[in-house]
Formats: structure tokens, C-alpha cells, sequence
């Protein structure tokens, strides 16, 4: 396999549709070996939930079946990859490489865990098409990589995107969650970040990747969040622990997570030439995983006696798993026959080279002491060629370097230079301030030190086929290790590291109900308060009694902030982390859907309003009873009779279920539903005006506080005609009187009803609230008297 250093992505995704437009997907890690498999069926028209996944995985490669379904039916799939990945490399394999049956047997011999574990001997028929993409996946990757995977060594989920919160990739791109809209903020020099790049302070790639992950899917299983929640309770407590495990993980490889894909994946057996030009390429890869892994299990004894003492279930469980296993002082003790003791996992180019040559103890193989002792002849000859040129050429400052593309070459410091460069040196660039260069003498030590390393490199490789064979019978524990690691990554380095650089008390742990209400009290956007140091707080309540909030107020009033805000607390929540607010209560969102912003598409041929509207129809179609909706400004774009009726007519529906809904409007008339459904409540968005000028506290309170004609007075600050202003204000007086008396008429008409509404409300908030029973029989007596009262 190839050598991954970076974050990019290192996934290939198989897909495959039937007619039923029933969707089947295999996600491939070549990285860390795991197999995902999921299948649904699609409900919109635009594919929205291949879109979320795709965009989740970001493939390198998208395999296909070939695009024609039947005789005269094209594949969506294909037009959807076709369009929005025209990018990513795409490979259509023959329908006959998507066999289910293949699929099947393949997932049975090459999972880490049981058939039954997984799953498969009971939704074998309900998973076909994934099995059907799975099996071209494997068989594509295998064949164009050159590897076979290693039996029991791939960790496998099935359904994996649905076990999680689903978030649109629409919603992904209004939230921020991975890139935000603007790298500056208008006005200000400050960098504006995404919540992913405010929490990536993890340390290893595979620590950042599954942080992305979360965000993109954050967890719905409340067991595992608390246990998340108790370890971060556990780490802000207790800061020997904190410390400990921060200065613990630096001593594990950045990349040990990719180690895994060198001993899950076996190399085939191919002739001598084929192999000649990679060979010395692939072998030293494997040797500096063999050099990784012996490092990360030397840094293991040392997270055991952190470990040792701890009370959370989570760091009690890695433990117990990862710390009393016995199967790493057996790897660890078999690695030590082979590779040298002083042996470690180097970043510095050079060093990195001469460890990967002196891995294995001397005198196992003759040939490669010999090969070891040419590279040195040759490595001691190019530094003292340095020398010697230093003092010929009286170049003091000349430096040594090396790249492992180029090998060593000269560099030298313009300012030493006096007029031209002596013409013994070959192939001149400028860097900077430097000059780096070469010579013909350094060229031909250079190949023939770069054929010694080659030769060390193939001669380890032969030593090593033993070991590497007794570490795949046990890459299953392997597996784990990097899962571990991956995870404290994220919980030390990420979370707990972002809350122990706040104020105290800044942060704090949310708590979870299967069916509770979404309470924040005094929430704050998790990364707009970094900027804004007096970045105003604000309250969110929403129940199965009060299961809709419409905020209203002017432009530039906050709205779009506080839906963001919201809908980033409940991600944090979800991730098992803390939250930025004073107190808050959640019900496990299982999907979020949004829909802000009003421009065009142009790739679809859409206008703003038929935008608005595809979004809204995906909303619709999909929603579930605990899902979370933050709807901005819905209606706006078309005529404003058509509009009003569209954003009333949405929230009528959304009413009728018992998703939680936070709608944000201009519209003034849309306030007139919290007067005829008593589960609506308005909120506003306080703002003083003083002087004909418009003060924003950015400060919600509830109800409708009329801040009057605040269209106008914007319109008279961007230099519009007094007239106009005059006539425009005229027109609005009487709109608003007739509007005004309607809602008196609903107010009375509708006053018994809400009442009702409002006690229930309070009853269910008591049903699902942790006090001891007297506080609970005074709240209900005082809920008596008020109603008796009113």
C-alpha cells in the first residue's frame, strides 16, 4: 500500500442503485482498514443522502456499475457522481463484480469480528446491495493495489451513517461544521474558523479524522455520550491525570493508526521484474511500519501506569482492554527477536532513512550487513565531500541536506556568495535567501548511497516475512490500539484541551432524556464568543408542548446567529463534549435539517426561491419526531402574498409533528400563529431606537416587541428619497391597523385553549426533571393555584 502521511482522504466508496431507487454504498478505508456498509432508500429526487455520505467519506476513487439500469433507464447515481465529483477518479467495473453473494462470504472471512456479531446471518437479504458493492470494492481495490486482505483483520459496520445523527451536506455547509463561509470577518482582522478547526488540537491524523467524523455524525446512543461526557468529567477534575495523558499520547507515532492497512493487506506474489521498480519503495514502508509499531507498544507501559488508577468507565475500559492485554508484550517480544532495541520511529528524513536500514540486529542476514556497510561508506563519503568543499570554496556556512525524492544536495547561503557560483555546481535554484545546488560527485555518491538503502531496504523485507506474518495472526488487537489512541486523541487533545483553556465554569456538561425538551439556558456560539469578547447569551426552550419557536426581529438583529448557535450546541452535546452555556438539557436529535441563506444555483438552473423550495420539500420528506429544523427566512424570494403563505402553510405542517422547530421570520404576520396554536411561541430580538436609529442588545425576550417600520428607517439610512420613505410609511399604518385587530380577535377566541397548552407544558417539563419529590409537590401546588386563579 501506499505510504498516506497527510489527512487527505483514503477512502474508495462502491455504489450501486436497483430501480426502487434503493441505494447500496461500501466505504473502503485503505488507511485503517475498516469496511463500511450502508443501504437506504433514496426520498428525494436530488439524492440527498448519497450526497451526505459522499461528502462524508470524500472518496479518492467511486466505483460504479455500468450506467445504463435497463434498456432505457440511465442510473442517477451516475449522473449524480458525474456531476458534483467530476473530480474524483472514477472506475466502472461489470455488473457481475457487484454479486451479493460474493459480497457475503467475503465480509464472513475477512471481518475482525463473528458473522452473527455483525449482523449478517439476519439482514443477509436486507443488506444486498451493500454486499453487492462491497464485493466490487474489494475486488477493485485488490487488483489495482496489488494486495490481498489479510483474513479477520477488517473492522466492519453495516448501516454506519444511520447509527448516527444525519446531517445533510447543506446543512453541513449553512452550520460551518467543517469550513466556514468566510475565512475574515466583515470589518474585523480577525480569522473566522469552523467548529471542526476550533477543535482540531488533536495530535494524530487519525485523532483529526475521527474528530471530522463525529462532527459529520455525532453520536445518538446516550450510554456511549455519557461515558464520554463522565471521562471529560474525570480529565477536568483531575489535572495530574489531564497532564499526564497529554504528555503520554505525544510519545505515540502520529500516523500508528496507519500502520494497521501494512499488516491487514498482504502483497501478492508477483514475478522478480514486475516488482523491480516499486519494490525497494514498498519494503522500506514496511519496514517503517514494523519501526512505528514497536515504537507505539514501547510507549504502551507508560499509559498503563496513567491509566492505572482511573474511575470512568470509557479510561477503566481502555484499561482493561489495551493495558492488561497480554497480546502486545507477545508482539512486542517477538519484534524484539528481529529489530534492534535502539530502534525508533523517526520524522527527521535522514534519521528516519539509517533507522529503516538498521532495523533488524545484525548478523541475521549476511547480504544486508553488507548492503549496511556500502550505505555508510557512501554516507560518511557525501559529508566529507561537504568538508571538503567548505574549505576549498571557503563556503563555512555550506549545509548538508536531504530529501527522500532528491537524497543530499547543497545548501548555501546567498550573502556567502561572492560573484558567480564556481561551475562545479550543477542544477543552481533559488530559495529565498539560499542557493541549493549540487555536484557531479555528489550526483554519483548520491545513486550509489541511494542503491545501498534500496538493498537494505529489500534484504530487511526478507527478514521481516516471519514477523510480519506472527503480527497479522493478531492485527485484531492491533486494530483496537489504534482505535484507542484515536479516541483519547480526540476527548484529551480536542475536548478536553478547548474547555481547559476557557474560563471556568464557561462550559459545562450537558445532560440527555429519551424524551425530554431542548433546553440551553444562557447559550453562546462556540466560536463566535472567541472573537467577540462581549458576545451576548441567550435561551432556547422547546418541549413536545411547545415544540415550535419563531424569532423574529430586524436585519442584523442576531437570528442567523442564534439558529447557528443552537444547532452547534446540540452537535457538541452529541459528540460528548461540553457545551458553552450555563446549563442545557437535550433530546437525542437523530436528524438535522436546515435551511438558510437565499441565492441561486446555477449548476441546477434553480432561482432562489425554487432553492428554497428543494430544500424545504428534502425537509419535509425526511423529517422524524426527534429531529431538530431551524428554518431562516423561508418564502422571501417570491412574491410576498405567495411567500407568506408558503411560510404559513410550512408551519402548520412542521406543527402537526413532534420534531422541534425554530423558524426565523420577518414576516410580522407569522406571529399571528402563536395566537391560534398554543405549542408556538414567539421570541424577539430586543433592539432600542433612539433618534430614528436602531440599537441591537442582540438580547431575546418573549414575545412580539413591534419595533416599528425598522424596513424603513434602514431603507432612509441607505439614502432613499424622503418622499418615498413618506409614502411607504403611510401604506404601512394601515396594513398594520388591520393586522392588529385580527390578532385581538384570535387572542380571545383562542385564550382557554392556550391555557391548557401552557399547563401541560409545565407538567411534562416536571415529569422529566431530576429534583426530590417536595420540590416537585410545591412546583405542581403552585401550577394548581394559577390555574385556579386565571
Amino acid at each position: 500500500m501506499e505510504d498516506d502521511g497527510g489527512e487527505s482522504s483514503s477512502f474508495v466508496v462502491g455504489i450501486i442503485e436497483n430501480r426502487a431507487k434503493e441505494v447500496g454504498l461500501a466505504a473502503f478505508d485503505l488507511r485503517s482498514a475498516s469496511l463500511h456498509l450502508s443501504q437506504y432508500i433514496e426520498t428525494s429526487s436530488s439524492y440527498q443522502n448519497t450526497k451526505t455520505l459522499l461528502h462524508f467519506y470524500d472518496p479518492i476513487v467511486i466505483i460504479l456499475p455500468p450506467n445504463k439500469l435497463a434498456s432505457n433507464c440511465s442510473s442517477a447515481i451516475t449522473e449524480l457522481v458525474d456531476r458534483f465529483y467530476g473530480s474524483v477518479k472514477k472506475a466502472v467495473l461489470p455488473r457481475g463484480c457487484f454479486d451479493d453473494t460474493k459480497g457475503a462470504i467475503l465480509i464472513k472471512n475477512l471481518a475482525a469480528k463473528e458473522p452473527s456479531a455483525l449482523g449478517l446471518d439476519t439482514y443477509y437479504k436486507q443488506y444486498y446491495l451493500c454486499l453487492a458493492a462491497a464485493a466490487a470494492t474489494l475486488k477493485w481495490t485488490e487488483a489495482e493495489k496489488g494486495i490481498v486482505v489479510t483474513n479477520h483483520s477488517l473492522l466492519v459496520t453495516f448501516n454506519g451513517s444511520f447509527d448516527h445523527m444525519n446531517i445533510d451536506a447543506t446543512s453541513v455547509h449553512n452550520l460551518e461544521i467543517i469550513e466556514p463561509f468566510h475565512s475574515t470577518l466583515l470589518g474585523t482582522s480577525n480569522k473566522k474558523r469552523s467548529l471542526f478547526h476550533m477543535l482540531k488540537t488533536t495530535k494524530t491524523i487519525g485523532g483529526t479524522r475521527l474528530l471530522r467524523a463525529n462532527l459529520l455524525q455525532p453520536l445518538k446512543d446516550i450510554e456511549t455520550i455519557n461515558a464520554r461526557l463522565d471521562c471529560l468529567d474525570e480529565l477536568m477534575s483531575n489535572e495530574q491525570l489531564f497532564f499526564g495523558l497529554c504528555q503520554i499520547l505525544r510519545k505515540f507515532p502520529k500516523e500508528t493508526d496507519r500502520v494497521l492497512c501494512h499488516f491487514c493487506f498482504k502483497p501478492k506474489k508477483v514475478t522478480a521484474e514486475a516488482l523491480a521498480v516499486e519494490r525497494a519503495k514498498k519494503s522500506q514502508v514496511l519496514v517503517s511500519s514494523v519501526i512505528l509499531l514497536k515504537t507505539a507498544l514501547d510507549a504502551l507501559p507508560l499509559l498503563s501506569k496513567v491509566l492505572k488508577d482511573v474511575k470512568s468507565s470509557l479510561l477503566s475500559n481502555i484499561y482493561k482492554s489495551v493495558c492488561e492485554n497480554e497480546k502486545y508484550d507477545l508482539i512486542k517480544k517477538r519484534i524484539g527477536e528481529v529489530i534492534d532495541e535502539d530502534v525508533l520511529h523517526a520524522r527527521v528524513p535522514f534519521v528516519a532513512c539509517t533507522q529503516q536500514c538498521f532495523a533488524v540486529k545484525a548478523g541475521i542476514d549476511g547480504l544486508l550487513d553488507i548492503s549496511r556497510r556500502s550505505f555508510c561508506k557512501t554516507s560518511e563519503a557525501i559529508h566529507n565531500l561537504a568538508n571538503n568543499y567548505r574549505e576549498d570554496f571557503k563556503f563555512p556556512n555550506l549545509k548538508l541536506t536531504f530529501k527522500n525524492r532528491q537524497g543530499f544536495h547543497f545548501v548555501i547561503p546567498q550573502k556567502n556568495i561572492q560573484g558567480k557560483l564556481p561551475s562545479k555546481f550543477i542544477q543552481v535554484v533559488k530559495h529565498g535567501n539560499n542557493i541549493h545546488c549540487s555536484t557531479l560527485e555528489l550526483a554519483s555518491l548520491n545513486a550509489r548511497n541511494k542503491s545501498a538503502a534500496a538493498e537494505c531496504y529489500t534484504r530487511t523485507e526478507v527478514c521481516l516475512e516471519e514477523l510480519m506474518d506472527d503480527i497479522r495472526e493478531n492485527v485484531s488487537v492491533l486494530t483496537l490500539l489504534a482505535e484507542v489512541l484515536c479516541l483519547l486523541d480526540m476527548i484529551v487533545n480536542s475536548f478536553a484541551h478547548m474547555i481547559s483553556t476557557k474560563p471556568v465554569d464557561r462550559y459545562t456538561r450537558p445532560e440527555f432524556t429519551e424524551n425530554g425538551p431542548l433546553a440551553i439556558d444562557s447559550g453562546r456560539h462556540p466560536i463566535l464568543e472567541s472573537i467577540h469578547n462581549d458576545f451576548v447569551a441567550n435561551n432556547i426552550f422547546l418541549s413536545e408542548a411547545s415544540n415550535m419557536v419563531i424569532v423574529m426581529g430586524p436585519n442584523m438583529s442576531g437570528k442567523s446567529t442564534y439558529l447557528q448557535q443552537v444547532c452547534l450546541i446540540v452537535i457538541l452535546a452529541q459528540v460528548g463534549c461540553y457545551v458553552p452555556a450555563r446549563f442545557s438539557t437535550l433530546r437525542v436529535v437523530d436528524r438535522m435539517f436546515t435551511r438558510m441563506g437565499a441565492v441561486d444555483n446555477l449548476e441546477s438552473h434553480s432561482s432562489t426561491f425554487m432553492t428554497e423550495m428543494k430544500e424545504t420539500a428534502f425537509i419535509m420528506q425526511n423529517v422524524s419526531r426527534r429531529s431538530l429544523i431551524v428554518m431562516d427566512e423561508l418564502g422571501r424570494a417570491t412574491s410576498s402574498m405567495d411567500g407568506f403563505a408558503m411560510a404559513w402553510s410550512c408551519c402548520e405542517h412542521l406543527l402537526s409533528l413532534k420534531a422541534y422547530t425554530i423558524f426565523a421570520s420577518h414576516m410580522e404576520n407569522i406571529s399571528e400563529l402563536a395566537t391560534i396554536y398554543p405549542n408556538v411561541k414567539i421570541l424577539q430580538f430586543h433592539v432600542d431606537l433612539k433618534n430614528n436609529r436602531l440599537d441591537f442588545k442582540f438580547q431575546l425576550k418573549e414575545g412580539t416587541t413591534r419595533i416599528p417600520h425598522y424596513g424603513l428607517l434602514l431603507a432612509e439610512v441607505a439614502g432613499l428619497p424622503s418622499s418615498v420613505i413618506e409614502t411607504a410609511r403611510m401604506i404601512t399604518s394601515r396594513i398594520s391597523e388591520k393586522e392588529g385587530k385580527r390578532m385581538e380577535v384570535n387572542c380571545i377566541q383562542h385564550y382557554s385553549i392556550q391555557r391548557a397548552y401552557h399547563a401541560a407544558q409545565r407538567l411534562l417539563c416536571l415529569k422529566y426533571c431530576n429534583q426530590d419529590e417536595d420540590v416537585i409537590r410545591l412546583a405542581l401546588r403552585n401550577l394548581k393555584e394559577s390555574c385556579i386563579n386565571n
